[in-house]
């Protein structure tokens, strides 16, 4: 199993610790990446991160599809991996619909459909094999619809990039994460609970299984890289409480009653009750209280949380899960110790 480092979209201040990015490439980590929100974005940490590292690679984790053309994406990748010397590997995810529509002003519609669309136009751009033209639901190239001039015609891109650029897709959902297993070469699970492996494995069976041909013999190729929080520290219960505010916020506000994807995986782990009880308190403004209703048995399941022995002792479930990557969200000292458990 390899290891990553998870760094996360910013607060109020935009700051990078690119001592502990450097830290983690001398450690040995495979990889760093970055995100976005609706505030930072995740392209310009990442190639500020490439210019500062020799070794490790760097992704996003995630851009956002409503942010970006498949043709911008493509070409944001091309221009990253040419100058990180191919070590840019390209994350995408569709985001949810408070963001899609109340931030890039898009319509969130039907994410699967958007999505396999999307990677579709951004391999055919890395081919390069010929000028791209697509006909979809949500994408024409050339443009054809209202308000075209009728001037656009198919292109090529003018820098030949590599044409095996990883993509990775963020996904929860069972349909989701069989898409993953069908056209990405990655899967970016959040909040994951290596416990439940045998659920995941289903929906990325199904995947595999649609992708046919040569894909399905590809399994082993295909990297499952979950994020952790891993907090270091004397006293379980202090480790667990910014885990604790992280699932509030998630399960809590992060979507609409009815559209939370992260509500409905609490749920699905078994959480129902107390993801009922978290949306109704974060949503009724009551935020602390949403928190101490996280469940410690939730965090356990998607965190590494306490002192070393005990996160040595637990890292075993996730060592065994079958994941090939283990994307560590903490400290200096948590990295450290995840080099020093793993690598």
């Amino acid at each position: 199993m390899k290891l990553a480092l998870h760094l996360s979209y910013s607060g109020p201040t935009m700051a990078l610790d690119v001592a502990k990015i450097q830290e983690a490439e001398r450690l040995g980590y495979d990889s760093v990446w970055t995100a976005e929100a609706y505030g930072s974005d995740a392209v310009t940490p990442a190639a500020w991160i490439a210019a500062r590292t020799e070794r490790i690679h760097v992704g996003t984790a995630i851009m956002q599809i409503a942010g970006r053309t498949p043709a911008m994406a493509a070409m944001t990748a091309m221009t990253l991996d040419a100058l990180a010397g191919g070590r840019f590997r390209m994350g995408l995810g569709v985001s949810g619909p408070q963001v899609v529509e109340g931030w890039h002003g898009q319509p969130f519609g039907k994410p699967l459909v958007k999505t396999r669309e999307y990677v579709e136009i951004v391999r055919a751009i890395l081919r390069r094999e010929k000028p791209v033209e697509f006909r979809g639901e949500y994408y024409q190239i050339p443009y054809a619809g209202p308000g075209a001039t009728g001037l656009g015609k198919p292109l090529r891109s003018i820098l030949h990039g590599r044409p095996a650029i990883p993509i990775y897709l963020a996904a929860i959902g069972p349909k989701n994460v069989a898409l993953a297993a069908e056209i990405a070469d990655g899967w970016i699970p959040v909040f994951f609970s290596p416990r439940r492996m045998s659920m995941f494995r289903e929906w990325l069976d199904a995947g595999f299984r649609a992708a046919g041909g040569d894909r399905a013999k590809s399994r082993a190729g295909f990297d499952v890289m979950p994020s952790v929080a891993v907090v270091v520290g004397e006293r379980v219960e202090e480790c667990r409480a910014p885990v604790k505010a992280r699932l509030a916020l998630y399960v809590g506000g992060m979507g609409a009653r009815g559209k939370n994807f992260y509500n409905e995986l609490a749920r699905r782990y078994g959480y129902e009750e107390a993801a009922r009880t978290i949306q109704d308190l974060y949503l009724g403004g009551r935020k602390a209280e949403a928190e101490a209703a996280v469940p410690d048995a939730l965090v356990d399941e998607v965190a590494l949380c306490g002192p070393r022995a005990l996160i040595r002792e637990r890292l075993a479930e996730w060592t065994s899960s079958g994941i090939t990557t283990l994307m560590v969200a903490g400290n200096a000292d948590a990295i450290r110790l995840m080099a020093e458990l793993v690598l």
